[in-house]
């Protein structure tokens, strides 16, 4: 009875921690891709996972991806002041940056977004499911997305939806259709860290080397 009692109350316990509202921290995520089509699936086996941490700290977020071919990418978004900042070390175009602005309001036509009727509890965080689809330049794309409000952390989709879609995503499935093909992402969160970050890391200014994207 002892040990049921522990138990009980240990788990209750890592739930607590895990609801507990995170401000600052560290998140590692993963991303899989796969394709209906044999030539990008031989491709996407060759990317394999793609790892990407963000970083993340009140109204900052910064996320960081690297693979062999397409390079580095770090894309910094501050809601505070508005902007989104993205840099991109490619093996083909070099060092480029954009630095672009967050709408007050943003444009959600030919999107519709609808919160779910299912919850699903990941790394011991209650997730809100939210259903996405849309079409843009003729691309239809259908996002099932689980979010948790316990992660207090600006992101590209909160920044895209606007208040139709709320919390920070730990799994991501999307489905794309581009000219009849079909591709699937999954984007899952491995791991939450909450630590301190360094103010450095949210710079909105490019670093030396990177040069304006055209059209940006």
């Amino acid at each position: 009875m002892k040990k049921l009692v522990f138990l009980l109350v240990a788990t209750f316990s890592l739930s607590m921690v895990a609801q507990e509202q995170i401000t600052e921290g560290v998140v590692s995520s993963k991303m899989t891709m796969s394709s209906s089509n044999e030539q990008m699936n031989e491709q996407f086996a060759m990317i394999g996972d793609i790892a990407i941490v963000t970083y993340f700290k009140a109204d900052k977020t910064r996320s960081e991806t690297n693979n062999p071919m397409s390079g580095e990418t770090v894309s910094i978004i501050d809601t505070q002041e508005k902007k989104m900042l993205t840099l991109l070390n490619n093996p083909m175009m070099g060092k480029m940056y954009s630095l672009t602005d967050i709408a007050d309001s943003p444009d959600n036509s030919g999107v519709k977004i609808t919160k779910g009727d299912e919850t699903k509890t990941i790394l011991g965080y209650e997730c809100q499911e939210y259903n996405v689809v849309m079409n843009q330049d003729g691309v239809d794309m259908k996002m099932d997305v689980y979010t948790t409000e316990a992660i207090v952390a600006a992101n590209q989709q909160t920044v895209e939806f606007g208040e139709d879609f709320k919390g920070f995503p730990l799994l991501m499935n999307i489905n794309v259709n581009q000219a009849g093909m079909d591709m699937s992402m999954t984007y899952e969160v491995t791991e939450v860290k909450k630590e301190t970050v360094a103010d450095e890391k949210f710079s909105m200014t490019p670093p030396e080397g990177y040069e304006l994207m055209e059209g940006m």
